[in-house]
């Protein structure tokens, strides 16, 4: 049993030395190690050897197996030590060469429009307010001094979730809530997606986004409106801007008025963009109306405030020119590199 464990240990080495691969070398361990190993089968015979026999023959099975075990461990420090410096030199990387460019992304056109915008107002002293974009009737009609069959709910195509929940056609709801919750004086803009039945086209979307301002205190005239609105307009657009107030009717405000700019595109000539027009509406504004305060438990004895409501889209259409406001929408990445 001695030669045959001195065989095993020949032929052991002989294989080890020859083995390549970290694969070769673990089967060599499972031929030699494993249950039913070399080493093994030689222990399991033992019992059938005379009882002074076992401890010699045991000895020299035992340090046959250690004499396995650490070379094989040797073997596989070896061979991955040489695999690691293989791929080192194969996969080495020259850092001298020039680098891939990563391109970063950047703000959307209309997210760095309404920053401007929020920057125009907080200079003023607005503040900014939020609210739901799924809201009551009451918050977005009711209350804003349309009730129920007030023929002006049939221009806001509305898109009804059931008979008392709407997708807000305008922020002006959330006017309403700060109104109620906060007590004059009162100076903030609240802007935000609104929805509304709208066929796509050119101007129009059935997601768009609106900025609605609020001022009320005491002593608050539409000078102040028009001042206010002035001012907005030249900071975002130019000293040389070109604005027009418009007589018009909202339920909420009263008086009201319509603002339009001068068309980017065509300078007040008439184009198809203005429709020939000159100007494109931007706003519309006006004085809180009475009833409104009183929705909102504010005397309109004492206090007084104006309101007004902007397109994000068409200020950022008018910002940079852009005469089809659903490339907004289409993350053509050509277009959205230009900003």
């Amino acid at each position: 049993m001695k030669e045959q464990l001195e065989k095993i240990k020949l032929s052991f080495s002989d294989e080890l030395e020859s083995a390549c691969l970290e694969k070769d070398i673990n089967d060599i361990r499972i031929k030699y190690l494993g249950k039913k190993g070399e080493i093994t089968n030689i222990l399991k015979q033992m019992g059938k050897m005379e009882p002074e026999e076992r401890p010699i023959i045991g000895k020299v099975a035992n340090e046959v197996r250690n004499f396995i075990s650490q070379n094989i461990e040797l073997k596989l420090h070896k061979v991955r030590e040489d695999a690691l410096n293989k791929r080192l030199i194969e996969e080495k990387l020259d850092v001298t060469l020039p680098g891939k460019r990563i391109n970063l992304g950047h703000k959307h056109p209309l997210s760095t429009v309404l920053d401007e915008i929020k920057q125009i107002f907080i200079g003023m002293g607005f503040s900014i307010a939020d609210g739901p974009e799924i809201e009551s009737d009451y918050y977005n009609f009711e209350s804003l001094n349309m009730p129920k069959n007030h023929p002006a709910r049939d221009t806001q195509d509305t898109f009804y979730i059931n008979d008392n929940t709407v997708l807000r056609t305008q922020t002006s709801s959330v006017q309403i809530r700060t109104m109620q919750s906060q007590k004059p004086p009162i100076r903030i803009i609240s802007p935000g997606r609104v929805y509304r039945s709208d066929a796509v086209d050119s101007t129009h979307s059935p997601l768009f986004h609106q900025i609605e301002g609020l001022v009320v205190d005491k002593g608050i005239t539409f000078s102040d409106l028009k001042g206010t609105l002035q001012i907005f307009i030249e900071e975002l657009y130019g000293k040389d801007s070109v604005i027009r107030f418009r007589p018009h009717h909202f339920p909420y405000t009263e008086p009201s008025a319509e603002v339009d700019v001068q068309c980017f595109s065509c300078n007040g000539k008439g184009c198809r963009i203005c429709k020939n027009e000159g100007f494109i509406e931007i706003l519309g504004c006006g004085m809180v109306h009475p009833k409104v305060l009183k929705n909102c438990n504010i005397d309109p004895e004492i206090y007084s405030g104006f309101a007004f409501g902007v397109g994000l889209e068409r200020l950022a259409m008018r910002r940079y020119n852009i005469d089809d406001m659903r490339l907004f929408y289409e993350n053509d990445v050509r277009f959205l590199n230009q900003f």
